[in-house]
This record gives C-alpha cells, sequence and structure tokens, in this order.
C-alpha cells in the first residue's frame, strides 16, 4: 500500500457512500486508500430495485450497483455484515462490531436511514417486520409460503411496492393509510385517488383514514385493532410509515445533528475531517430522502475531497419523484398543491387514465404532477431548474406531449443541455456525445458510460429513443421486426419493458405500452401472455383468452371442425390399461379414426368438440399437448433392454425427461427424441433437442427440425452423467424460454443467437448454467397443473371449465 495515500473511511456501503467513492475514482483514482464498512452482508446493491425483488420480477445478484471484484480492481477494503459502533473524533479512527479498528485522514458518514416503526402494543411481535433491506424482502417470501394474509401499514411509495409486491407472493393484502388520499406526499388528490382505483383493480385493498391502536397475537401476530373499534385479521404486518436518518453513531461521538448530521455546503460536518452524504445528512434544515439529491451531495463532496480550493458546493436540490407504482408511471415535482398565487394548468383523461397538472406562480412552473404518461417530465423540471419565464407560453408548450404526434418521442425536441437522467444527472448532451464518441450502440452500454437509466431505470425508454434519433439507419438495419401491427416494439422490447416496468397484465403491457388497439391481435396477445408467464412463473394467472383455440379447447382442431385428442403416453411407452382406456372412449364417442403418431402415441380423430370435456374425464389420461406451444413429445428407441445395437437406457431416459418437462410452456413447440445409439431410430437428428446414446455416454444434439425447414441438430455436448444432461437440459431449455420470440423454433433461435454463444452460455460458464437450471426448477415447481386431471371427479366444475374455455377463436 502506497505510503502517499490518504487514508479515507467510508460508513456505509450504500448508494450515496458509493457514489461519492466512485465519483472520486474519477477524478483522482490515486488520492486515497479507501476503506468501506457495511451492515448488510451485501456488496452496494440498488435499494430502489428491492421492490422488483419481492415481486419476483429480479433477482438480488441483478440489483448489485458494484460487484466485489469492483472493489478489488479498485483497491478498495470492504468489510461487510460489519457495522462501525465507535468514532474516535481525537485519535481519528472507528472501531467496527468484530473489532476492526481503521484509522482515517478523511471519514465520510453514509449511514442511510433506519425504517420508522411506530411504537404501538404488540409491535415487537413476530410477524411484524419494515421494508428497507434485503433481509425483509426474505422475510416476506418466507412468510408467504406459510401464511396468506397481510397487513401493511403506510399507503405511500415503499407501502404500497410492498404491496404489490405480497399480492405477486398470493398473500391477500389490504393497505392501511392514515390520510384519505394515497402518496400525498408526491401526488394531490386527484392523482391519489386513480392510483388507488388502479392498484383495487390489481388486487389491493384498501382502509383509509384508519390509525392502527394494537398489533395483537400470542407470540406472531394475529391482526390489528384500529382506533374506530374495527380489526383486521393478518399473518403478517408490513410497516412502511417513513423512514428516520440513521445519526446514533454520530450522536455518541459528539458530532453535530438535528434531524440528521448537520452539515455545510461542502458537506463538511462541524468536526474537522468529518463528512456526511446522503439520508444521514442534513443541508439547510433539509435531510433528504431521494436519489437525486443523494448523487449531487455525492458529485460536490468528490470534488470537495479531490481539491479543497474547488468552487462546487452543494446549495439544495429540487424536490422531484419519478415512480413507477405497480406499473403506473407517476411524477411530482416542487410545490403543486393548490395555494395563494398559484394557477393550474389541468389535463385530466379518464379514459385514458392520463392526468396532468402544472403549477404556476409568479409566471414560473413551481410545481406538477403527471399520472399515466409522464413523458413531459424533463422539459417540466427543466423549466423549474431555470426559473424560466412562461409569460407568453400557452398550455400547448407547457404539455407538448398533450395533442401532439404519440409516434414522436418527446427526447427529439429536448434541448441539450437538458436532463434525461435526474436520478443521476445525466443530460441529453453528455449522452449523445457518448454514443458519437465511444461508439455505444446499446441502452446497456449507454447505462455503464454516463450512469443513464443506472437507478431507477424510468428514464430508459428516453435513452432508447435518444440512441435511435443519435444513430437513425444503423440502428434501424439492426433491429427485429415489430411484434406486431399494434406496436412498433420488437419482442425483446416489450420482454425488456414488462420486466423494467414490473408489468403484471396483457392489458396493463398495451396501455403503458401504448398499443395502437385496445384489444391487441391474434398475434401479439399470445406472445404478451406467454412473456408475461415467463417473467412472472409464480404470480402471473395465464389468460384463456389470450391463448389459441387449440390451447384453449385442449385439442386440435381440424379441417372440418372436429378435434383430435392425444393423451400423454411417457417414452411412447403403454400398456394394456391404457389402451383398453383408449378403445372404449372410442367406441363409446364413436371416434372414427385412431391413428398413431409420429411421437409414438394414439390421436383420436374426428372428435366433435361437446365430447371433449366427457372423452377427457373418461380417459382419466393426461394430456398429451399436441396442441400447445410446449414440451410435446419425447420420442424413444426400445434402448439396451431389448435391442442388440443398444448402448444406453433410452426409453428410461426418454420418460424421465417427459416427466421432467411436461406441460412446460415454451415460445414455440417443443419435440424431443432419445436414441440409444448412433443409429439414431428414434430420430434424434432432427429434434428440438435429441439425445443419442454412446458407450459410456449421452450427445445432446439441438435445434433439429423435421418439417417443412428440415435442419439436422447441433451437438452441444457430450456427457457421461445422466443427472448432468438433464441439468444442461434444464438450462439450454430455460436459456430457449428467456431469449428466444414467441412462436420462434429452436432451429431458428440456434441459428440467430449462434451454437457457440449458446455453448459458451450453457456449457463453458457453469455459473450461468447454474442459473438458468435455478430459473428452470422455479418454472417446473410453478407450471400448470393438467387441465383435464384436475377435473374427473366434480362433473359440474368440468362442464363449466369447458364451457368458459370455448369462447371465439383468437
Amino acid at each position: 500500500m502506497p505510503d502517499n495515500k490518504e487514508q479515507l473511511v467510508v460508513i456505509g456501503n450504500g448508494m450515496a457512500g458509493v457514489r461519492t467513492v466512485e465519483e472520486i475514482l474519477k477524478k483522482d483514482p490515486d488520492r486515497y486508500q479507501v476503506t468501506i464498512f457495511g451492515k448488510e452482508p451485501h456488496p452496494n446493491y440498488n435499494r430502489i430495485s428491492l421492490s422488483s425483488v419481492l415481486q419476483g420480477n429480479t433477482e438480488v445478484n441483478d440489483i448489485i450497483l458494484n460487484t466485489y471484484e469492483w472493489y478489488e480492481e479498485n483497491n478498495i477494503t470492504l468489510y461487510t455484515g460489519d457495522p462501525v459502533v465507535a468514532i474516535d473524533t481525537e485519535k481519528q479512527t472507528v472501531s467496527s462490531e468484530k473489532n476492526v479498528t481503521a484509522t482515517y485522514d478523511r471519514l465520510i458518514l453514509a449511514t442511510g436511514s433506519n425504517p420508522f416503526m411506530l411504537p404501538l402494543p404488540g409491535a415487537d411481535k413476530e410477524g411484524v417486520i419494515a421494508f428497507r433491506d434485503i433481509e425483509d424482502c426474505e422475510t416476506m417470501i418466507n412468510a408467504s409460503s406459510q401464511y396468506k394474509r397481510a397487513a401493511v401499514i403506510g399507503g405511500g411509495l415503499l407501502g404500497l411496492e410492498a404491496a404489490r409486491g405480497l399480492l405477486n407472493l398470493n398473500m391477500e393484502t389490504e393497505v392501511i393509510h392514515l390520510e384519505n388520499s394515497l402518496m400525498e406526499r408526491h401526488l394531490d388528490s386527484t392523482a391519489g385517488a386513480m392510483l388507488q382505483e388502479e392498484l383495487e383493480k390489481q388486487g389491493m385493498r384498501f382502509h383509509m383514514e384508519k390509525q392502527t391502536e394494537q398489533i395483537v397475537g400470542k407470540d406472531r401476530v394475529e391482526g390489528l385493532y384500529f382506533k374506530d373499534g374495527t380489526k383486521l385479521y393478518a399473518d403478517l404486518v408490513v410497516m412502511a410509515v417513513g423512514i428516520k436518518p440513521n445519526i446514533d453513531l454520530a450522536q455518541q461521538a459528539g458530532i453535530e445533528t438535528n434531524r440528521a448530521v448537520v452539515v455545510n455546503d461542502y458537506m463538511e460536518a462541524n468536526v474537522p475531517n468529518v463528512y456526511a452524504v446522503g439520508e444521514c445528512a442534513e443541508h439547510n434544515g433539509i435531510a433528504y430522502g431521494l436519489v437525486a439529491p443523494l448523487y449531487e451531495q455525492a458529485k460536490v463532496l468528490a470534488d470537495r475531497l479531490c481539491n479543497e480550493a474547488s468552487n462546487a458546493s452543494y446549495t439544495g436540490s429540487l424536490l422531484y419523484t419519478q415512480l413507477k407504482v405497480s406499473g403506473v408511471d407517476v411524477f411530482s415535482s416542487g410545490d403543486f398543491m393548490e395555494g395563494e398565487g398559484k394557477k393550474a394548468v389541468r389535463v385530466h383523461d379518464e379514459f385514458e387514465g392520463v392526468y396532468k397538472k402544472v403549477m404556476v406562480k409568479d409566471d414560473k412552473v413551481v410545481g406538477s404532477v403527471l399520472f399515466g404518461d409522464t413523458s413531459d417530465s424533463p422539459r417540466l423540471l427543466d423549466m423549474m431548474r431555470k426559473e424560466e419565464d412562461i409569460s407568453s407560453m400557452s398550455k400547448a408548450v407547457l404539455l407538448p406531449s398533450e395533442g401532439a404526434d404519440s409516434t414522436e418521442s418527446p427526447v427529439l425536441s429536448m434541448a441539450p443541455d437538458e436532463t434525461i437522467c435526474g436520478c443521476n444527472g445525466v443530460s441529453k448532451e453528455a449522452i449523445v456525445q457518448a454514443i458519437e464518441q465511444d461508439g455505444l450502440s446499446s441502452v446497456e452500454e449507454i447505462k455503464k458510460h454516463t450512469n443513464a437509466s443506472r437507478s431507477c431505470g424510468g428514464c430508459k425508454p428516453l435513452v432508447s429513443d435518444l440512441l435511435q434519433a443519435v444513430l437513425g439507419e444503423e440502428v434501424t438495419e439492426t433491429q427485429v421486426e415489430p411484434l406486431c401491427g399494434c406496436t412498433a416494439m420488437s419482442h425483446e422490447q416489450v420482454q425488456e419493458e414488462i420486466r423494467n416496468r414490473q408489468l403484471t397484465h396483457p392489458r396493463e403491457v398495451m396501455n403503458v405500452l401504448g398499443w395502437e388497439h385496445e384489444e391487441g391481435c391474434t398475434k401479439c396477445r399470445p406472445a404478451i401472455n406467454y412473456y408475461l408467464g415467463v417473467v412472472h412463473p409464480q404470480t402471473y394467472e395465464d389468460d384463456d383468452r389470450s391463448r389459441f383455440v387449440n390451447e384453449r379447447m385442449h385439442a386440435n382442431i381440424q379441417n372440418d371442425g372436429t378435434y383430435s385428442v392425444v393423451p400423454r403416453m411417457y417414452g411412447g411407452v403403454t400398456d394394456s390399461e391404457q389402451l383398453r382406456k383408449i378403445a372404449n372412449v372410442a367406441d363409446k364417442y364413436e371416434v372414427p379414426m385412431l391413428k398413431l403418431t409420429g411421437g409414438q402415441r394414439i390421436d383420436m380423430l374426428g372428435v366433435n368438440k361437446e365430447d371433449l370435456p366427457d372423452i377427457w374425464s373418461d380417459l382419466d389420461m393426461p394430456s398429451g399437448h399436441a396442441y400447445g406451444k410446449a414440451i410435446r413429445t419425447v420420442k424413444t428407441c426400445v434402448g439396451e433392454d431389448f435391442c442388440r445395437f443398444g448402448t444406453q437406457d433410452s426409453i428410461g431416459m426418454g420418460i424421465a425427461i417427459e416427466k421432467k418437462f411436461e406441460r412446460l410452456n415454451t415460445p414455440h413447440k417443443v419435440k424431443m427424441a432419445v436414441s440409444a445409439c448412433p443409429r439414431n431410430c428414434a430420430e434424434s437428428g432432427i429434434k428440438d433437442i435429441g439425445i443419442v446414446g454412446v458407450e459410456g455416454a449421452w450427445e445432446m444434439y439441438v435445434g433439429g427440425n423435421g418439417g417443412v425447414d428440415l435442419r439436422g441438430g447441433d451437438m452441444l455436448v457430450k456427457v457421461e452423467s445422466g443427472d448432468e444432461l438433464l441439468d444442461i437440459m434444464s438450462a439450454f431449455l430455460q436459456y430457449y424460454r428467456e431469449d428466444a420470440h414467441y412462436l420462434e423454433r429452436t432451429s431458428h433461435w440456434v441459428e440467430r443467437v449462434g451454437l457457440d454463444p449458446i455453448r459458451e452460455t450453457i456449457i463453458h460458464d457453469l455459473d450461468t448454467r447454474q442459473f438458468y437450471k435455478e430459473r428452470m426448477d422455479h418454472a417446473l415447481a410453478n407450471k400448470p397443473e393438467d387441465p383435464w386431471s384436475t377435473l374427473t371427479h366434480n362433473e359440474n366444475k368440468r362442464k363449466e371449465l369447458f364451457e368458459r374455455k370455448a369462447v371465439e377463436l383468437v
């Protein structure tokens, strides 16, 4: 360690403290030897995205901002799970819980905030928690597997995000709010009412103007009593009523505090060489809890620590919030409430769920609220920052997206110095320069180079539009075709928006993403339904109306209007009992034809639509999904037990594969085969996945197609173990499920992606293979039950379901 480096100690491994270190590394990377202490056992992560983790849309690893490798690369000493417990400002040392002592030349307090827990009787019971960190998320997820009734105290942003996550965990969720309007700090009453209406549609139940008096239960919470005498049963109570700066450590060290650590315009505390940044810092009487002010403070503090002669100072931040609450875009800024001397410009479209209000005082924009459409937010923020005189402007200028061509992105008319990413203070000009000078060609590259869209992600659509505007035809040439005529967005963009915007319903996808046709079309509805199921495997309820008629009827419609029924025979193996069932059903319903299929099953052709539920009931066999965009068949040869050429148990492997993956939804139909030797009697070489047994090993081929576009499969890997083969198949199928376009066969997907990248992803990169395998395990645990087997003992329910499925063709 170089002796000439000053010792910089940061207490707190959160977003504000680490952002300060990042800024220092940009300005003077050799100035400090950095040591960071963090209370949580994780590297720096995006706390804003915790709700996505809770809702099941994102994994913890996906919200990590700085990996352990980043700390190592920058020679930063990191202590995780080891909070500082004492500061000696005279000796300039800090001591941690695990007895680590570090000496500092400069000390940054970035201790953040703690959740405020209401001092209610019973608040110490098991099952009463806050929603502030990864551990809280894990507690809620674990609770949802044992309990079903949740209550969230607090109707602010944090409370609503927690409630949305609990709904996704299949818990009955009640929200208790003291005020008469949701998110009253960020929305006016009109927008609050619109938000409540939207969330009620999603399944939340609200108890407005309710004050909790007591939490009851023996050891674990069982319910809540309110001051008006009413009560509510609950197995889990989440308090989300606010935060309080974490200043205990500073107070014990004799550092000046008020509501938070008091700092000047250079983020300096009253003690020499001690600074504070983020939620634990109070500047001019204000402690900020939003990301953008914290990052503005970080930049100023980094300037000060790298150059004490710097004129950069912190003068306060313009308060604004850009959010997505359960799929709804929300923005507010400044003073948006009515009052003396202020006038409002309003747009309220109840049909489209759009509400906009701009507050004007002394010919200047002083505040705004946008609900449902926040595309005007960058322009309004810029007007407020510049204190622009709008006396000569019309309403059309204040809200230019109203009445304008909806296909034109607002980023095109933004001035170069206007801010696109408010959280990170990145202007349009900075992004354009990065694209042109660094040769950037994707939103992900822009995020890495400029930090734009790195925090809340709300500006990602603008960043994408700007990328398109700068590169023009170069981007257009590489874009895939739009998903359908209802949208200009590609399959990839729709999937990305579902993940980033936490969209959970087909209608929500169409509304939020600006579908041209309100009901969608036969091309996009099934695709959206599939993508939602892949992104939200635990919580998404399949939309029958968005499926093709074959999938709705669980049988293939024929050219004469009749249907074919194909019961499942695992690995092509059957027995006399199954054959008798099929024969008896064929006789009873006068099935015109029985035919052996290429997938080694029996197809019952010419079945009348009205007979379908009764036939499935009498068969009492699982569906072969011969109609579905799903795993269909696993064809097998007789294998080593019977064939003199066989080298492996193809039947046993085929049955194991089919039972593992049956009923799994996929982008298109998937056919598989297992051959016991290279003679390929099961035609493994032209299947989506073909397995070939060789002496002591299995070969796996992918991307084959025996249809019109005949294609031989490519050999992906050779393994000795059957368990490893199943693991690789899991990883391959999940990679295909998540990466392929809906209705894209494996043959086309393999050609588009390339065999080498696929092999690198799931064969050579063991961590990624494990990632996809775990995702597949998750999907298999939540795959739908067989559509008919659960109905065979209840005639009325079975027929009722059939009537519901027998709707008009998609």
